[in-house]
């Protein structure tokens, strides 16, 4: 926090010279390039970085996720309690079940633990429901959903609505219990969060095969990373293409 405010002054900059620059182009057109420039040179390094995290995100490499988040890992306030549970996020999130209970089980329960409930119900609904545990699941879920949103902050209030929403649609689909609006909070909660994109687009493919959409089924883990056994995702995988009658790549 002590360095945000240098590291704020490109931005301020390049946002002075960006007014600048319009304000001219509003007399003479030739500024407008230059303008159009600056806006580039502004925004594309964050649009780029932003696209190769998600592009990590969304590979279903754990440990190319845990090498991104090292250095949030080593800022975060209260590392002892939050970087355990972001490992154990990576690792839920992947079907990594007894890496990610390890990690869970190795975060301090210090004044962090309290304020990280909603992370910690999120780790915890994942592996309930990728161990068949359907019940436990479900209450941890629908616990979630009672959770308060944030007080500011319209964007974000939007995107913990759609993990949450997506969360307890997840677990339903496990569980064979999905209703007409899970495809859709599925779908919305792995663009809100790309860590969870596989997780949701095998419990997608599920509700695809209970309503007996079997190609949009297939379409769904198409593009499938090959799993480690470690992952419960490979045993998912070969389950749905048994029931799907193939195999793919």
């Amino acid at each position: 926090m002590r360095n945000r405010p240098l590291a704020l002054i490109p931005l301020f900059v390049s946002s002075l010279c960006l007014v600048y620059l319009l304000r001219l182009s509003a007399h003479d057109t030739r500024y407008l390039v230059p303008a159009v420039a600056v806006v580039v040179v502004t925004l594309m390094p964050a649009l780029l970085a932003r696209r190769r995290m998600r592009r990590v995100l969304k590979s279903g490499d754990v440990h190319g996720v845990l090498r991104a988040w090292q250095q949030a890992m080593d800022r975060v306030p209260h590392a002892e309690t939050m970087a355990p549970l972001m490992i154990a996020t990576a690792y839920a999130s992947n079907g990594w079940l007894d890496a990610a209970r390890m990690a869970l089980s190795r975060a301090v329960k210090g004044p962090a633990w309290d304020a990280a409930r909603e992370q910690r119900l999120f780790i915890e609904t994942l592996l309930c429901t990728f161990e068949g545990e359907n019940q436990a699941a479900l209450a941890k879920a629908e616990e979630l959903q009672t959770l308060p949103l944030p007080t500011s902050g319209m964007f974000l209030r939007r995107r913990i609505t759609q993990l949450r929403q997506g969360v307890l649609s997840l677990v339903r689909a496990f569980a064979h219990q999905s209703d007409a609006s899970d495809e859709k909070h599925l779908a919305r909660a792995a663009a809100a969060s790309p860590i969870v994109h596989w997780a949701m687009r095998y419990a997608e493919a599920i509700v695809a095969i209970d309503h007996g959409e079997r190609d949009r089924a297939r379409a769904l883990i198409a593009s499938a990373p090959e799993w480690p056994q470690q992952s419960a995702f490979a045993s998912f995988h070969a389950e749905l293409m048994g029931k799907l009658g193939g195999a793919i790549g």
